[in-house]
Parts: structure tokens; C-alpha cells; sequence
């Protein structure tokens, strides 16, 4: 197998490469639209053949840069299922896993921070590796007061698909903040402020009721772009029949 983490400082994305070592196929979870340049500077460095675009959610901090690079590579948009989005290629859900040359993303159904959020677990020899998006982070996890967020769902999301994976598995989240690169269940379980150590769904949902976060800043324009899997102008197929509602943000 083959990995990289990769960063975007603006909005503090970390979009990662997951490519066969056998087939070099890849895919790139979470890209983002101002780094496609730096995406397709890695891959053929690496000798890769991108497959894939696959996204945790839709995103409320940055434009994503799957349409891009579908457009300058062949490659296929991924999304979860329940986003219900007629631009992506191809619609992943619990049971209908991502195939990548010999390597296999697991879709976890991981709602809370939006209604269709997905993490995506990773098996291969020697390692565990579960991609958390927005829904756990190192130290934190995602906020629950817009794009159709929900408290009890995220505690029950952390708590039932991710805390019970085994305890030495990798979690790489969509975001840090103070230059961390991964963590472990282990680690998240035994000391995430917001949803380890032993923290009660009362005592969850008070710390989230009570963050008094700003409106996130990239918003309005994010959403409406990644309704269309990111701004990529010419591609008509990219514009769904029936968007979601405006309350689907993020």
C-alpha cells in the first residue's frame, strides 16, 4: 500500500492518498480544490493512476477538488450515498464498499456532524487506519449546529462504529489544528475531552449545546459549490436535478 497525508493550511484539510501498491491505482479521500495542483504533483511523482475522488461529507470550510480532478485525470466521484448527489459517479454506503486496486474502504455510517457524514476504514496487513472526516477528531470532533448536525447522533456515531474499532487502529481526521497527524481509538477513548473518558451523552450534548462558535466562514460558499462536487465549470453533468435543501450544509 501506499499513503500520504497531505495538508491545506487555509482551512487545516488534510486530504489523504490511499493508492494499491500492486495495481498504483489511488484514490484521494477529501481533496481539496486550491491543492489539485500539489494532488496531481504527488501522484505522478508516485506513479499513480487516480481512480477515485470519495468524500466523508459535503463540506462547509472548503471547496472540494474532486470535479477538478475528474476533469483533468478520468477519475470517478465518490460520495456517500445518503448525500444524494447526481454529480458523483459513484454512491458508497455500509454495504457497498470502495474498491481500489487490491485495497478496500469500509464506509462507516458516522452522522452528527451532517446527516450523511461516512468515515471510512481501512484494513491491511499489520495496520488498522479509519479516516474520521469531521465526526472524530484528535482531541475534539466535528460541531453539530448547522447542516443538519446532531449531538446524540455524533456521540452515538463515535461511541458505536468508531470507539468500538480495535484499540490500536490509526484514526486520521479531516482537520487539526495544532499540527497533530493521527491519534488511535485507544488514545480517543481514554482522553478526547468531548467524547472520551467516560463522558456521559448528557455531558456531550452540554458541551456542544454551549461552544458559541462563529459562523463558519466559507459557507456560503462551499456548500452550494460542493452541492456540485466543486466548481468546475463546464461540466453540465456536475449540476444535480434535484438539489438538496438549503439546510443540507457542510
Amino acid at each position: 500500500m501506499i499513503f500520504r497525508q497531505l495538508f491545506e493550511p487555509e482551512s487545516s484539510t488534510y486530504t489523504y492518498l490511499v493508492a494499491c501498491g500492486d495495481t498504483k491505482r489511488a484514490v484521494l479521500i477529501d481533496p481539496v480544490l486550491e491543492t489539485v495542483e500539489r494532488d496531481l504533483a504527488v501522484l505522478a511523482e508516485l506513479g499513480l493512476e487516480l481512480e477515485f475522488t470519495l468524500e466523508t461529507h459535503i463540506h462547509a470550510d472548503h471547496v472540494t477538488g474532486a470535479c477538478r480532478l475528474r476533469s483533468l485525470t478520468g477519475c470517478k466521484v465518490a460520495y456517500p450515498e445518503t448525500d444524494g448527489l447526481s454529480c458523483a459517479d459513484i454512491l458508497v454506503n455500509e454495504v457497498n464498499p470502495l474498491h481500489v486496486g487490491a485495497l478496500i474502504l469500509q464506509p462507516l455510517f458516522t452522522p452528527g456532524h451532517t446527516d450523511a457524514h461516512h468515515s471510512y476504514l481501512l484494513e491491511h496487513p499489520g495496520a488498522l487506519q479509519v479516516f474520521t472526516g469531521d465526526a472524530l477528531l484528535i482531541d475534539g470532533c466535528g460541531r453539530t449546529d448547522f447542516q443538519n448536525g446532531d449531538a446524540p447522533a455524533l456521540y452515538g456515531s463515535v461511541h458505536e462504529k468508531l470507539f468500538s474499532l480495535p484499540k490500536e487502529t490509526l484514526v486520521y481526521p479531516a482537520h487539526d489544528y495544532e499540527h497533530r497527524f493521527v491519534s488511535t481509538v485507544a488514545q480517543e477513548r481514554e482522553r478526547n475531552p468531548r467524547l472520551g473518558g467516560g463522558r456521559t451523552l448528557d455531558e456531550f450534548v452540554e458541551i456542544m449545546t454551549n461552544l458559541n462558535l462563529p459562523y463558519p466562514k466559507r459557507i456560503d460558499v462551499a456548500v452550494p459549490a460542493n452541492l456540485i462536487c466543486g466548481a468546475c465549470p463546464g461540466e453540465e453533468r456536475a449540476i444535480p436535478v434535484n438539489p438538496p435543501g438549503p439546510s443540507r450544509q457542510g
